[in-house]
């Protein structure tokens, strides 16, 4: 029978380029920004059982953000990014459905999102269109305790849609498959007086959300520059590799958990992996990405995902984070350039070896090839994709256990979001809140040609 990861080649999605883009309007109920509040004292009691999230992440409805900041902050912030990289916070004024928050942190977000952002006017990712770039919205950052109806952090996506159909979508599917996901609502956005864009607002994983939708332990974050190398027992080798963003300030389990996968043998691998991971959950997630064909996750260019370690278990779970790839995304071909497991990274119909495909991202890392016979990342047990490999991921599908717990959850998923019509009525939902709110920001037209688009692509 031919692999899940070989059956999800012919998935195609033509979403058109664009940036999705998000703002305030009296029509949506907006009331006087004068209206300024302090910190609010509403949030959810994190408990890691499935509590609710924050009111705030209704995605029936198109909400509104708006942010307004020093122009010399914002310009030096911009320009200390060009020259370093270094994202730094400044202070802001943020409105959210109607809601007014002084000296909010904000800082910019991503990585390749934000590769080629020029001060140019005329520059494709300009700063002079601060509505059209990636964000973090941090309303604790500089006062202690302040949130919106208990939701403190908010993460201002891009995409390569006009809509991010894809996303929202994958996000809700990524719940429907028992993962821990992070909220999203369609937005209006603007900044300084811009006109307002529609924007995808999604969670940023802290300490509350992990709390919530894990429990009570630690949470690292994969840096889009490292890998899930063992570097020796000194926290300080991975400074640059991981950051940690939920729990008590302790890198052991990480480190021993690299240890681990990196240098167990093949039989201890086999043997012993159930003690330092959560298995199912680890074959769950591979399969999910599979189908919803996202080439950016766990060995994608950007290295994109957490790990939790649970205390009371001992075991660390891999979490998802980044969809805006999913469903092919930007890139116009989604699971049609990964290779299955023992597939050997096989190229898509229609390209010859070595050849890079039209619209594939040109911000690889340096050490990305396209070798003969095949896509980076693919061979025996490979999971294919452009970027970096992943030792996990690899030493995972190699062993016929664990490929074949693979097997059985892309089958399941298969059946439980796809074949069920979940995905469907979940696209629909999306499509007819854009639709009904959000048709001035994006023209019906593209969103329903983005819909069917979408729709197109789900495996089948």
């Amino acid at each position: 029978m031919a692999s899940p990861r070989l059956r999800g080649t012919a998935v195609l999605l033509t979403l058109s380029l664009g940036v999705i883009t998000v703002g305030c309007s009296d029509a949506f109920g907006t009331s006087d920004s004068s209206d300024t509040a302090g910190s609010d004292s509403s949030a959810q009691a994190a408990s890691g059982d499935g509590s609710a999230a924050p009111a705030v992440w209704d995605s029936s409805e198109v909400h509104s953000f708006s942010v307004t900041y020093d122009e010399d902050e914002y310009d030096a912030m911009i320009q200390t990014y060009i020259d370093t990289e270094e994202k730094e916070w400044i202070s802001a004024t943020v409105t959210i459905d109607g809601v007014t928050y002084e000296n909010v942190g904000l800082k910019l977000k991503g990585n390749s999102s934000l590769r080629g952002l020029s001060t140019d006017e005329d520059a494709e990712l300009s700063s002079t269109n601060p509505e059209t770039l990636p964000w973090v919205i941090n309303l604790d950052e500089f006062v202690d305790g302040q949130s919106h109806e208990g939701a403190e952090e908010f993460v201002v996506r891009s995409n390569s849609s006009e809509t991010a159909l894809n996303e929202a979508v994958a996000l809700e599917l990524l719940a429907a498959a028992g993962l821990a996901d992070e909220e999203a609502i369609a937005a209006r956005f603007s900044a300084n007086g811009s006109e307002e864009v529609l924007r995808l607002v999604i969670e940023n994983p802290n300490t509350d959300w992990m709390e919530r939708e894990l429990g009570d332990g630690m949470l690292y974050k994969a840096e889009a520059g490292g890998d899930y190398s063992y570097r020796g027992d000194d926290p300080e080798s991975y400074a640059d590799v991981f950051d940690q963003e939920g729990g008590t300030d302790d890198l052991t389990p990480l480190i021993d958990f690299l240890e681990f996968i990196n240098e167990s043998s093949d039989e201890e691998f086999a043997a012993d992996l159930d003690e330092h991971l959560d298995v199912d959950a680890f074959a769950t997630y591979l399969a999910y990405q599979d189908l919803v064909s996202n080439t950016d996750d766990i060995d994608g260019p950007g290295n994109n995902s957490y790990l939790y370690y649970d205390p009371e278990t001992g075991l660390m779970t891999v979490v998802n984070w980044d969809l805006n790839l999913a469903f092919g995304g930007s890139i116009g071909g989604g699971g049609g350039f990964r290779g299955g497991p023992g597939g050997g990274g096989q190229v898509p119909e229609g390209f010859e070896e070595g050849e890079m495909p039209e619209g594939m991202p040109t911000d690889l890392p340096d050490d990305a090839e396209m070798p003969e016979g095949g896509f980076p990342g693919g061979g025996e047990g490979g999971r294919g994709g452009f970027g970096n490999s992943n030792i996990l991921s690899e030493r995972f599908l190699e062993n016929d256990e664990f490929q074949a717990m693979y097997d059985e959850a892309y089958e399941s998923l298969q059946a439980e979001l796809f074949d069920s019509g979940r995905a469907e009525e979940t696209l629909a939902e999306w499509t007819q809140t854009l639709t009904d709110q959000a048709s001035d920001l994006v023209d019906s037209d593209t969103i329903t040609s983005e819909s069917e688009a979408l729709a197109a692509a789900f495996p089948s």
